[in-house]
């Protein structure tokens, strides 16, 4: 009787998890589901062509244009200044809390770095605009109130527990034993850890890289506060921009009338924001799985 209760018992969790699974499934299809629907009706009226090639992006003047590479120029250019910092600080201390830290350092440090994840974005962003900017301005007087340089440095910031992490997960998980082995063959701890231990976690730190540039792309509050909402194709950090997700942003205010070409633009540059993220979630998977048949 009691062991006719306990399969009952884990069918009943079983079949709550799949529905919970099915759930989440249905879920991402719609969202899918919609932005194709609205998309294609938005290209019923915009050529397809002029929305890659255009390179003005201008859809709320009187003179619409309908350029997404000016929205992407933005994106992009606050996401390469993020990466600069994130990428660098957080593969550091992801090393430095594998291979040197001691295990009370390695409690203590790892969480307080995690803490960081769990802030608010719109903390990021009004950091990035009150403080980030002014001292900045200290130092590059031409310094834009609005613009993608201190987005990006604070973006980067937001980033670093994301890279961190993963990158100290996928070293700490290394055996023991490829650590001694290079120790015994001479090797210094600093060369156990560039040369033995990172490139056996690499497929890990890549998907973490991959990861967080994800999130740097589809940052929203940080670009919307701190970068500007003027859409520009420009490389200059200095002058005010206007990303992707910002746009979406200054749609969805309410200003814009639903049905209207105008509101199912942020349809079209939501579905392209969703292509170049699955994109890259389908590099980092191809590059881990590329990178681990290397190394095993």
């Amino acid at each position: 009787m009691h062991r006719k209760l306990q399969k009952l018992r884990e069918k009943v969790i079983e079949g709550v998890l799949f529905l919970s699974a099915l759930f989440s499934v249905f879920i991402t299809l719609g969202i899918i589901g919609v932005l194709i629907f609205e998309t294609l009706e938005f290209f019923k009226e915009v050529s397809i062509i002029d929305f890659l090639t255009d390179l003005e992006w201008t859809p709320l003047f009187a003179e619409k244009h309908f350029g997404i590479l000016t929205l992407f120029s933005g994106t992009f250019l606050t996401t390469i200044i993020a990466m600069a910092v994130s990428l660098p600080v957080g593969l550091i201390s992801a090393v430095y809390l594998s291979e040197y830290s001691s295990k009370r350092v390695r409690t203590t440090i790892k969480p307080g770095l995690e803490i960081l994840a769990a802030v608010p974005s719109v903390v990021y962003g009004y950091f990035a605009l009150l403080f980030v900017t002014p001292v900045l301005q200290r130092f590059i007087p031409e310094l834009s109130g609005f613009n993608s340089l201190s987005a990006g440095i604070v973006m980067g910031i937001m980033i670093i527990p994301i890279i961190s992490s993963l990158s100290e997960d996928a070293l700490y998980a290394v055996p023991m034993s490829l650590r001694e082995g290079a120790l015994a063959l001479g090797a210094t701890r600093f060369q156990v850890a560039l040369k033995v231990v990172l490139p056996a976690a690499i497929s890990g730190v890549i998907s973490s890289f991959i990861l967080g540039i994800s999130r740097a792309v589809g940052e929203t509050m940080v670009v919307a506060i701190a970068a500007g909402q003027q859409p520009r194709l420009t490389l200059n950090p200095l002058v005010p921009v206007e990303t992707v997700t910002s746009y979406i942003v200054q749609v969805s205010l309410g200003d814009t009338p639903t049905g209207t070409l105008e509101y199912r633009t942020i349809f079209a540059v939501g579905m392209s924001l969703f292509v170049v993220t699955f994109v890259l979630n389908i590099m980092s998977f191809f590059l881990k799985k590329s990178f681990r048949e290397v190394y095993e």
